[in-house]
């Protein structure tokens, strides 16, 4: 069996993995948020700098906890997007280094796929049909998918406007909450009550689109209540409004994924993205499953943000599937959307349009 070094540079974190057979054998991951903090976001050059320096200590870490050595590595796995573009080239260009050096083939990534593979680390094989509710920092979709390296993804539905995970930024800065702002929101609302103030829930209305996101509004909701409470004088309950806040996405996001899965005859809901570590959405994604009788997979904690295992689980899939590797002359895509699992801008894929069986 293939041994697959995975490399994720896609926004801050520098991650590699070591996967076999779908089994995750070693992993590293540095980041560079304390670098970034004051900033109150990513900024790109920081990220691209920090990642040359950590990429070949973390992949001597990986490989140092799977016990093994470059010459056990039979193939390379690269996000090449979407992302930070300076991030990204610094990850493909190690990619393509390493993949030389070593004699193995390469396949460049899609991101957000390797937050679907991520989950068959922990609980095996995704099954033939599954509907994935990505909830990242800067993505919200519901998918429909198969067979996840061979066949299309399917988008039911992606966010309007900001995503979850941006919201949740957002809405800490307006509390005065560290960056980044999940963590920070999930803490406060552990002390606050989720039914203290009646924030909307976005595009649950009678005519709105039954599986649409967007989080804008609710944003605005958030920063309104906050301006009503300064200009009345009266203390503003963080603890409080973070709950609140928390429990109107945990709420809109599980509603539309079990809508999703009623809708299109599926058993089983996966959740994955940095916000499937929100407590809340944990919580209440598994409450709705069980009364619904849908399968509700979620990776650990540690594998719903950005890593590197989560890439090498989709070169894993790719080399057992037989996939093409990528070709050497492959650049980053910033903003590709998720279709294929394995992007290749030189490639000639057959691009028939994805349909719901």
């Amino acid at each position: 069996m293939t041994v697959v070094l995975g490399i994720e540079t896609s926004c801050d974190e520098t991650g590699v993995g070591l996967v076999r057979d779908g089994v995750l054998l070693g992993d590293a991951l540095s980041s560079s948020m304390a670098e970034h903090v004051r900033f109150g976001g990513v900024v790109p050059e920081i990220a691209a700098r920090a990642h040359v320096s950590a990429l070949v200590p973390c992949v001597r870490e990986a490989l140092a906890s799977a016990r093994l050595t470059l010459d056990d590595v039979g193939a390379v796995a690269v996000t090449s997007g979407p992302g930070l573009s300076t991030a990204l080239h610094v990850g493909v260009g190690a990619a393509k280094a390493y993949a030389q050096a070593l004699g193995v083939p390469m396949y460049a990534v899609h991101h957000l796929a390797g937050h679907a593979a991520a989950d068959t680390l922990a609980h095996g094989e995704l099954p033939s049909r599954s509907v994935v509710l990505i909830v990242s920092g800067g993505h919200t979709s519901l998918l429909l998918v198969r067979d996840l390296v061979r066949d299309p993804v399917v988008h039911l539905s992606d966010t309007m406007d900001d995503a979850a995970g941006e919201a949740f930024d957002k809405v800490a800065r307006l509390l005065g909450l560290p960056y980044p702002g999940g963590p920070a929101i999930d803490r406060a609302a552990r002390e606050g009550d989720p039914t203290a103030v009646a924030f909307p829930r976005p595009l649950t209305g009678r005519n709105d689109p039954p599986l649409g996101f967007s989080f804008s509004g609710l944003k605005t909701a958030v920063a309104r209540h906050v301006e009503a409470a300064a200009a009345a004088g009266r203390e503003l309950s963080v603890p409080d409004v973070a709950a609140s806040f928390q429990e109107a996405v945990a709420d809109t996001l599980t509603l539309k994924a079990i809508r999703a899965c009623r809708e299109h005859d599926v058993s089983t809901l996966v959740i994955v993205g940095g916000v499937a570590a929100n407590s809340r959405v944990r919580a209440l994604a598994e409450q709705r499953c069980a009364e619904a009788g849908i399968e509700l997979r979620v990776p650990p904690i540690r594998l719903c943000t950005d890593n590197g295992a989560m890439i090498a689980a989709v070169g894993d899939l790719l080399v057992r599937a037989g996939a093409r590797p990528s070709d050497a002359r492959l650049s980053v895509q910033p903003s590709v959307e998720l279709t294929w699992a394995q992007l290749d801008p030189t490639a000639d894929p057959d691009d028939a349009e994805p349909s719901v069986a």
